[in-house]
Order: C-alpha cells, then structure tokens, then sequence
C-alpha cells in the first residue's frame, strides 16, 4: 500500500488520466516541489505542457505541520475557518504568517521558471498535481487562483488524498483523481517508501526536461496498490 517513490507514483496516477492523451487544450500545473516529479510522469504521459503553481502553506504558529490556511499566485488566500475558529487565531497572526511566506513563493517562481513566462491558463484544462493532499488548503488556494485565471476546467490529480478530503473538495473541481484515498490518514509520507525531499534543483531540471516534446516515459511502473 505504499509507493515506492514520486516517480512510480506518477506514472501511476498518469494511467487514471490516459483519457486527458493529446488534447491540446490540457495543461499540467505541479505545486513544487513535491509535485513536480508526480507531474512530469503526467505530463509526459498525456503529452500536455508542464509548469508549476506555486503554493505556500499558512502553519500555524508553534504547529507549523498544522494548516490554517494557504496563498498562491496571483495574491490568493485560502483560510481553513474550522482550525482558525478552533485555536482562535486572530487576524493579525495569520497576516504575520501571510507575509512571512509570500516572499518564499515570489522566490520560488523566479529561481524555477528562470525567466519563462508561466502558461497560459485562460480557456484550458488544468490539471492541478501534488505528491499527496492531507487538509487540502493548499490545493483549494491553486483551484481558486487558476479558476480566477480564467481556466474552463480544473482537474486535482494525487497518488494518495485524505478521503475525507476527497469527499470535501470533489464537489469544488470539475474532476478529482486519486489513486488512494485512506480513510485514515496520517500524513503524506506514510504512503511513499522513499520520500526524501524534493530540491530546487530537481524542479528546474524537470522543468527544463519538460520544456521539449513530451514524450511518454519507458519505464514500467510499479504494481497497483490497492485503496
């Protein structure tokens, strides 16, 4: 019940998207970095562009694991009431914590795209990955700022999602595609063998492999878990 790595979790997961193959109105939107290595295999997989989505998670103070909340380009904030309301964290917190994380994520966009312009958004399909969702705040802050962009359709794509989560959010895209959805969950490394960190230098590198002719991969995945 377990992947081995990011990349055999891609391919994977680009199997339950096959029917996205050759469109030329499907673009893949990863959130770094953990997303890009489950992206690229999906990207090369149903030949569609590739860039990235850049989120940051708000933490709450002294519980940093925990979400309160998320922003993402384009100045969108998503906030999860029930643990703001929960731990009465007031509005001048999660303000401190906002402006604290924006400057990472105008750092990551610059030093990933090194000077390319992100894809075009308006009137396409976008297919928004990452290498797991637990609460899902930092994908709700990509699917509302590519709604905002202009994007016809919004498909979230995961090897593994909270079921709870997944029965939450469904209803906000227009497809929601997962390979497992645990009812119990613990966080997003349980499900990976090898979860090491992804690096800065892995995002650019993908992106620049991206940036020719997908092509899709040779590599065989790995056997399918079972939920």
């Amino acid at each position: 019940m377990q992947f081995s790595d990011r990349k055999s979790a891609g391919q994977l997961l680009a199997q339950r998207l096959a029917h996205l193959a050759g469109r030329s109105d499907v673009i893949v939107l990863a959130l770094p970095r953990g997303g890009l290595p489950v992206g690229y295999e999906v990207a090369q997989s149903v030949r569609a562009p590739l860039d990235i989505f850049v989120v940051r998670k708000l933490g709450v103070p002294g519980q940093d694991e925990l979400a309160m909340g998320a922003i993402a380009s384009g100045g969108v904030r998503i906030l999860n009431r029930q643990v703001i309301e929960a731990l009465g964290i007031s509005e001048p917190i999660i303000a401190r914590v906002a402006a604290r994380e924006q400057p990472e994520l105008e750092r990551r966009e610059l030093v990933y795209r090194q000077g390319r312009p992100p894809l075009e958004v308006t009137g396409k399909t976008v297919v928004l990955v990452d290498d797991g969702i637990a609460t899902g705040s930092s994908m709700r802050a990509a699917i509302e700022a590519v709604r905002h962009l202009g994007a016809a359709r919004v498909i979230v794509a995961t090897p593994v999602m909270s079921r709870g989560t997944a029965l939450e959010m469904r209803p906000e895209v227009d497809d929601l595609v997962a390979v497992l959805t645990p009812e119990e969950f613990l966080g997003v490394g349980q499900w990976y063998e090898d979860f090491a960190q992804t690096t800065d230098a892995e995002v650019k590198e993908l992106l620049e492999r991206a940036g020719g002719e997908p092509k899709p991969t040779q590599s065989k995945p790995q056997s399918q878990p079972e939920n």
